[in-house]
């Protein structure tokens, strides 16, 4: 029995995106900047798939850019402001934010900018009222990221960027977790900027976009052709960005059904494990993915930590992910942890486990008995508490 749990990290492509990649990749192979007729069915490929995931935001199709992921995606929003101004400016980033976010903001404060990282609390979310004192005059972008994808806590993202819109600072939000799983409309939302990925919907690996509101400006990270309306050059991945505007389409027309369907299944898991010793759920339960459970594991950091749990629930067919991370051979405390205050040696134990559409309730009860089983072997104190 082999349990896949770890949709955050990727998806299965849908059979109706393979479909349609296929179908691209041998009828609709030319380049989109070509005049020829090649080239236009491409072209039109390309836009069909724009307007596909303007839909899944109710954004214009002209304010959607492809990239290849949500990594270039955050990039060129960070980059694409940043490149704007001459001399060294004030960003303001969650201190929670995906490495696609806190590396390239990293490189600018290496570049002389000044850089404010908002505390979070236990649950990992950002006090509106720490934002509005953190803003300067010389702020020229606030990035907060919607859906965090360790820990699965969702921000007051509305609030937030109602507070940099009065303020007139360019607002962008790390939406990867967020796009295709939770309803978004930019027309309300009052964000500028906003990153998606094809892979985390059931599309392609390779391509993802950014959403750029009308009137807001960006200077291109990568040069060239010109494509992609001047901001990101180089010829676009037409099977890639086809089956993204798919998986959009797909996503947009079942989100409400299958949503709550991962809520029941994510409250599920939660209640099964709630009275299981050592561990503790981690990020808001009120304010959270709805495909997304969490814990981390008290103990000694060293014996057990989450590493530990995602290699022992693989040998038993189950695929989970953790938060801490290894370099150089030493295994590091989670950062996100770290940020919500969390001591190291909880911080070593995160373990992510994530729900999708092929997750069933025997899914979830049967890794819960087997999470279960293995923390008494590694635990020994918990099995003596069930003797």
């Amino acid at each position: 029995m082999q349990i896949y749990l770890d949709y955050s990290a990727t998806t299965p492509p849908r059979p109706e995106v393979i479909a349609t990649m296929q179908d691209v990749l041998t009828q609709q192979w030319g380049n989109p900047s070509s005049l020829h007729e090649w080239g236009q069915r491409a072209a039109t490929v390309v836009e069909q798939a724009r307007m596909q995931v303007a839909g899944l935001i109710n954004a214009p199709a002209e304010s959607i850019i492809f990239t290849s992921g949500g990594t270039e995606a955050n990039n060129l929003a960070i980059m694409g402001v940043a490149r704007g101004y001459r001399k060294p400016q004030h960003i303001i980033i969650s201190s929670v934010e995906h490495s696609a976010v806190a590396e390239p903001v990293g490189l600018l404060e290496q570049w002389g900018w000044e850089v404010t990282r908002l505390p979070v609390d236990k649950d990992g979310r950002v006090n509106p009222n720490d934002l509005e004192n953190a803003l300067q005059p010389n702020t020229v972008l606030v990035s907060i990221i919607y859906g965090q994808s360790e820990v699965g806590t969702l921000q007051p993202i509305h609030t937030l960027a109602q507070i940099t819109r009065q303020k007139g600072v360019l607002f962008h939000t790390d939406a990867v977790q967020v796009a295709g799983r939770l309803a978004i409309d930019v027309k309300e939302l009052p964000v500028d900027l906003l990153s998606m990925s094809s892979h985390k919907i059931y599309g392609p690996q390779g391509s993802g976009a950014l959403y750029i509101r009308r009137g807001v400006e960006l200077v291109p990270v990568m040069l060239g052709g010109g494509q992609e309306l001047q901001l990101r050059s180089g010829t676009q991945a037409v099977p890639m960005i086809a089956g993204f505007g798919v998986a959009a389409e797909l996503a947009a027309a079942e989100m409400a059904t299958e949503t709550s369907r991962l809520m029941r299944l994510r409250d599920r898991l939660f209640e099964q494990l709630s009275d299981t010793p050592n561990l503790i759920p981690t990020g808001s339960r009120l304010h959270r993915l709805p495909h997304h459970v969490s814990f981390a594991v008290i103990g000694d950091g060293k014996t057990v930590t989450g590493k530990t749990l995602v290699r022992q629930l693989n040998l038993a067919g189950i695929g989970i992910s953790s938060g801490s991370a290894c370099h150089s051979g030493k295994l590091s405390p989670s950062p996100i942890l770290k940020a919500m205050d969390y001591s190291d040696a909880v911080a070593l134990g995160s373990i992510r486990l994530t729900l999708g559409r092929d997750t069933m309730e025997a899914d979830v009860d049967w890794t819960a008995m087997v999470l279960k089983q293995v923390l008494a072997r590694l635990i020994p104190e918990l099995a003596c508490a069930r003797c």
